[in-house]
């Protein structure tokens, strides 16, 4: 018979088909484990890089919130502060004005000044230097007159502040005459320039 005269050739076949059938099965379970090992390193990365996508979105926005502060900081530093050489002028046209619309005019203004700092230690570096200015006048007139100058004065555009009010009633009660003494007083930015920490005098 044939397969009696190459047996051992067929032996060897059947030895290699099993050593492959073996490894053909072994190989397939290790790549599918493999493949499951990279699906799954491959979630987690993406779990990391939509991580650090949404904290960059997060780090953006408060980027821009941090520049939009410091603006608006600029705005009102420069511009609605400014120097009194630059609003003092606008600022007393405008407590007129609003006066005058509010049909109470007074007979005299009086002006104080003052210096103020942001922190007590003048050596702080970063120190803004502001100069306080102060309007104080009287009036007389009705209610009606009165809370309209006040919430004009609180719809200006200048930066005023009302920092006092005193009322008081003079004549009769028939005409309802009310006494106004208001202060004002509003901030100005110091028209020198600030001086760095390293060129102070200690």
């Amino acid at each position: 018979m044939i397969w009696r005269e190459k047996r051992v050739l067929l032996i060897v076949l059947g030895v290699l088909l099993l050593a492959n059938t073996a490894f053909f099965f072994t190989y397939r379970v290790q790549y599918e484990s493999r493949l499951q090992d990279l699906a799954a390193r491959q979630e987690q990365a993406k779990a990391q890089l939509d991580q650090a996508h949404s904290a960059r979105i997060a780090a953006e926005q408060q980027l821009a919130a941090y520049k939009k502060v410091q603006n608006d900081l600029q705005v009102l530093y420069n511009d609605r502060w400014s120097t009194p050489a630059q609003r003092l002028t606008a600022l007393i046209d405008e407590v007129k004005r609003l006066a005058a619309a509010s049909h109470l005019q007074p007979p005299s203004y009086q002006f104080g000044t003052g210096e103020t700092k942001s922190s007590g230690n003048v050596n702080t570096r970063g120190s803004i230097g502001t100069q306080t200015v102060s309007i104080t006048y009287s009036v007389e007139g009705t209610y009606e007159q009165v809370r309209r100058l006040i919430n004009l004065l609180e719809l200006s555009d200048q930066f005023v502040i009302i920092d006092s009010i005193g009322l008081g009633t003079n004549g009769t009660a028939a005409d309802k005459a009310l006494s106004l003494n208001i202060r004002l007083k509003t901030l100005f930015r110091d028209a020198r320039p600030t001086v760095p920490l390293a060129n102070r005098q200690l």
